[in-house]
């Protein structure tokens, strides 16, 4: 699996550089965006977009002054894969593009483990058979080129389904630290806290874990404590960043109000249908001309159209693995559609992990084909664009 999945990597790299070579850029890319400075087809399809903000922390830090004067800022985003970007990249040396480098090696890396952690991770639910099928749809997924790229995604999904997997077979201390990463990987990852606490709940007290394999015995009393610390510890890693930035601005949110300044504005909690119903109303009544006037309107579809189908979705994984999944699933699509925007709704769905699990355990040979082959599809249609610089972000 896990050589199978660096692979993958390698050859999604490969499809990537065809793109570029094929196709011409959406926009000039400025040298600071690029892989070594001088343009390179092959590298710098993997740094797009937010790339270089996790460069620019990974280099030189954060820096609250932007944010504070009210404008953009890298605060807005979370430390663990810049870190992490940092440390590698210093190994290799000390220019950009050795940064980049070491990015790419953390997500590379943090996906091929991601999928053999998500494989064990379905076969406390399905059989090993559909168990990897789970990680080979989440791999193909249409927008799962960003598990290639500079970007958060598979160290975020690592450690999640990690936290996931220990909770759910009572590995209380391993759930709170990998939490705990999760949580200062992307902030949004404080909302699988309501998905653990539910799983602790369920679990404690009870005879064995999902696995079968339970650790050493505890009493009750002490197992609870075991669980509550572990949940505490999982929201820590996103209370250390908010502390982190209260010591160097005074405002343990600032990271929250950086958010709202990219674009139209990123403001979550508004109504998470208004956006989705516009889609709907446009695909319906007018397909063609939306479609072919707006410029954002192939990227939006794209989006909306993924971020609807995982709703719909949701009824499904509550019911066929229980709260848990399911929660996480409906929070996760919750706070980016009441934005009521649908920029990075493909990226946000790439780790629901539990709408793979879920898909996998289709019986139907010939349906789950058919699904892998759209995936595929769609998933070379969105390497090529992210690849070329389109607004995929």
């Amino acid at each position: 699996m896990l050589v199978c999945a660096l692979a993958f990597r390698a050859l999604s790299a490969i499809v990537a550089l065809f793109a570029v070579l094929a196709f011409p850029l959406d926009h000039s890319v400025p040298s600071e965006s690029t892989f070594w400075g001088p343009p390179s087809p092959f590298w710098d399809a993997m740094v797009r977009h937010d790339s270089g903000w996790y460069l620019d922390i990974a280099r030189r830090g954060y820096d609250m002054s932007g944010a504070m004067a009210g404008g953009r800022s890298n605060i807005a985003f979370a430390p663990v894969y810049p870190l992490l970007m940092r440390y590698v990249g210093r190994i290799l040396g000390r220019s950009p593009g050795d940064f980049y480098l070491g990015g790419v090696i953390v997500s590379w890396l943090s996906f091929a483990l991601a999928m053999v952690a998500l494989s064990r991770l379905a076969a406390l639910d399905l059989p090993p058979p559909r168990a990897e099928r789970a990680a080979l749809l989440t791999a193909i997924f249409p927008f799962a080129f960003f598990f290639g790229a500079v970007y958060t995604e598979s160290t975020f999904l690592l450690f999640t389904v990690l936290a996931f997997y220990a909770f759910r077979t009572r590995r209380w201390a391993m759930g709170g630290v990998c939490g705990a990463v999760a949580t200062a990987t992307r902030v949004t990852g404080i909302l699988m806290l309501p998905s653990l606490a539910w799983i602790v709940w369920r679990s404690v007290g009870r005879a064995a874990p999902a696995d079968g394999v339970a650790p050493a015995a505890r009493p009750p009393a002490r197992e609870r404590a075991a669980a509550a610390v572990a949940l505490l510890a999982a929201a820590g890693g996103f209370a250390a960043y908010c502390a982190f930035v209260y010591r160097e601005s005074g405002d343990p949110f600032l990271w929250a109000k950086a958010l709202t300044r990219w674009g139209a504005g990123y403001h979550p909690g508004g109504s998470p249908w208004g956006a989705p119903a516009a889609l709907v109303r446009a695909l319906v009544t007018r397909p063609y001309v939306y479609l072919t006037t707006d410029p954002m309107a192939v990227y939006d579809t794209l989006y909306g159209v993924v971020a609807l189908l995982f709703v719909a979705a949701t009824p499904f994984v509550w019911r066929r693995f229980g709260a848990a999944y399911g929660l996480f699933m409906a929070l996760n699509l919750y706070v980016p559609l009441s934005s009521g925007a649908f920029e990075g709704l493909g990226r946000y769905c790439s780790v629901l992990f539990p709408a793979f699990i879920w898909l996998a355990s289709i019986r139907s040979r010939r349906l789950s084909n058919a699904l892998l082959i759209a995936f595929a599809l769609i998933y070379t249609l969105g390497l090529s664009l992210f690849a070329t610089g389109r607004p995929l972000f």
